[in-house]
């Protein structure tokens, strides 16, 4: 025993050279035994395993640490690495001034919308005889509607000494370069015989126009002709009757806007393709604006101050868009990086519900908001500067794109438990509501369908299948029951027994099994959500691997060696 004891004690000079020694294997050795018999190959390695183990937590740790980061709140954002939250404060100044941009473009659209309303309404007082608000034209004598033709003409050969409004003639647009267009259309030959029951139609059309031009010397004989101008009824098509009239829009003025000139191409139709001994009269009315010659308006200076804050609006949201890109674009990074560490580190493959966790669809719901306005806004740039008139398709593009950014508001709403409740059960609910809305849909068609073919020809809500989803819609939501049910014509017996059972099969099924269903659908997710928050809820892979790091935002951890003061923009615990 004393022999074996002794030979484990170090001799006291050679301790003393080792301490001093700049070897960086100190001790090591002696892990293995008393002397130096083994080899150093084994220690090295074991000590590079070490080093090896130690990068690859650390390097675990920081991926768990940016993945935290990355999923975080604008406000734990700011808290963990004092980065002032300037994406939240464009988004919230783009609702801002892009709301305003909506409502100076609703002020001057409404105008522009009333003033060709009125002035459609105008016209149709002026050139249909006997005309009354909302009620259909129709003539079924031919002498009444030689009649209402000579009236159109004689109303707009006497304009300017009768209306109310400033119009204007716009000559050499019509037949032969003339101001106003005459023309029937009929069957190139047809010969009809009810007696015998017999028929010989040519379907090719013939069209047949003259022209003529507001009264003057040289013209008011040319412009008798049109009282013998002949109709061929037996084969007749239509009878159209084309000008252009001319106004100015000067109540633009008020907005502060230069006046607007337009150009009203104006077509009266007789229509008789039916054939039924009802020729149906009608106007119709497409407006062109364009910018004025020399406009002159006292005490008025031209303004870009709208085309100026346009380019703005544009401006800001050409930045938002660029910001989103790249957040989707960095969250697509991150993503490839957290995949090929599952997949090389620990031999597992992350499912598509955890990759899509990494494409933020608010960010693309901004994305296509900016798109909207900044092409609107270069519409509306054209629209006030009188070389484009597409109010219609500007209007379309503002309106989404506001829509989609106070849509965009309830993002920020979500990072809050409280505000948070809507988001959660409407993501939870949407799978079921679509597979039921599928389902539901089929139905739906089948009794659309089914009425138009049945229903349409005996009840005007049912004429076309666009007409019988909207009856139907409005039946569900319990609207216009009883006057769907009254306006069904009895003229077939059949038929209306039909359309009763009709009716209320639908009603039942959609109003007391289907909403309730639907709404049992809501239902269900919204309690699903209410007890995952008393409760545990489920943790996915990615959310169980973050939960891990256990490091707060305030914790310094996710900052640089340099640090940041508080910002405005800082947000508090609600």
């Amino acid at each position: 025993m004393a022999s074996s004891a002794s030979t484990c004690v170090p001799d006291s000079s050679s301790e003393k050279h080792r301490l001093l020694s700049s070897k960086s294997s100190y001790g090591s050795q002696d892990v293995l035994g008393c002397g130096s018999h083994h080899p150093t190959g084994l220690v090295h390695s074991e000590f590079h395993r070490q080093l090896r183990d130690k990068d690859e937590e650390e390097e675990e740790e920081a991926l768990r640490r940016k993945l935290k980061y990355f999923f975080m709140s604008p406000c734990d954002k700011y808290h963990a690495k004092g980065r002032k939250p300037f994406k939240l404060g464009l988004q919230l100044l783009k609702i801002i001034i892009v709301t305003v941009q909506l409502v100076l473009f609703g002020l001057s659209n409404q105008m522009v919308v009333t003033f060709k309303e009125e002035n459609t309404a105008a016209f149709k007082h002026l050139f249909l005889q006997g005309y009354q608000d909302n009620l259909p034209q129709a003539v079924h004598t031919q002498s009444e509607l030689y009649s209402r033709i000579s009236f159109v003409i004689e109303q707009y050969m006497a304009l300017p000494q009768m209306a109310l409004g400033r119009y204007a003639y716009v000559k050499g647009v019509g037949v032969n370069g003339s101001a106003l267009s005459l023309c029937q259309r009929y069957y190139k030959t047809g010969t009809i015989d009810p007696v015998n029951d017999t028929f010989d139609i040519d379907p090719h059309v013939v069209t047949d126009c003259m022209g003529l031009d507001p009264t003057t010397d040289s013209s008011a004989l040319r412009n008798a002709d049109y009282k013998n101008f002949t109709l061929q009824f037996y084969k007749l098509i239509n009878v159209t009757v084309d000008f252009q009239l001319k106004a100015i829009n000067i109540q633009t003025i008020i907005n502060n806007e230069i006046p607007d000139c337009y150009t009203f191409a104006i077509t009266i139709v007789f229509d008789n393709k039916a054939h039924s001994g009802k020729v149906q009269i009608f106007l119709q009315n497409q407006a062109s604006i364009k910018e004025c010659k020399d406009p002159n308006v006292s005490g008025h200076a031209e303004s870009y101050a709208r085309e100026l804050f346009d380019v703005v609006v544009a401006t800001v949201c050409l930045l938002s868009l660029v910001l989103c890109g790249r957040s989707i674009l960095r969250g697509i990074l991150l993503q490839h990086e957290y995949v090929q560490f599952f997949k090389h580190k620990l031999d597992r493959t992350v499912s598509w519900g955890d990759r899509m966790e990494f494409i933020n669809s608010w960010y693309i719901l901004l994305i296509v908001s900016d798109m909207f306005t900044i092409v609107g806004s270069f519409i509306k740039i054209g629209i006030e500067s009188k070389t484009l008139s597409s109010y219609d398709v500007c209007g379309i593009l503002l309106g989404t794109s506001t829509l989609l950014v106070w849509v965009g508001v309830i993002r920020y709403f979500s990072f809050f438990q409280k505000y948070n409740i809507l988001i959660v059960t409407l993501r939870a609910a949407f799978p079921n509501v679509i597979r039921f809305c599928c389902c539901v849909a089929v139905i739906y068609l089948g009794y659309c369908f089914c009425g138009w073919i049945v229903l349409g020809p005996y009840h005007t809500k049912f004429r076309s299948l666009s007409t019988v989803s909207e009856c139907l819609f409005s039946l569900i939501n319990g609207d216009d029951m009883f006057v769907t049910f009254a306006e069904m014509e009895q003229s077939s017996a059949l038929v209306w027994i039909f359309s009763q059972v009709y009716l209320y099969t639908f009603i039942s099924l959609f109003i007391y099994m289907v909403l309730s269903l639907f709404i049992a659908l809501i239902t269900g997710a919204y309690d699903t959500i209410m007890a995952q928050t008393t409760e545990q809820a489920p943790q996915t892979d990615l959310h169980a691997f973050i939960a891990q790091c256990t490091d707060t935002p305030s914790s310094g951890k996710f900052r640089g060696p340099e640090g940041s003061s508080c910002s405005f923009l800082c947000c508090c615990e609600w």
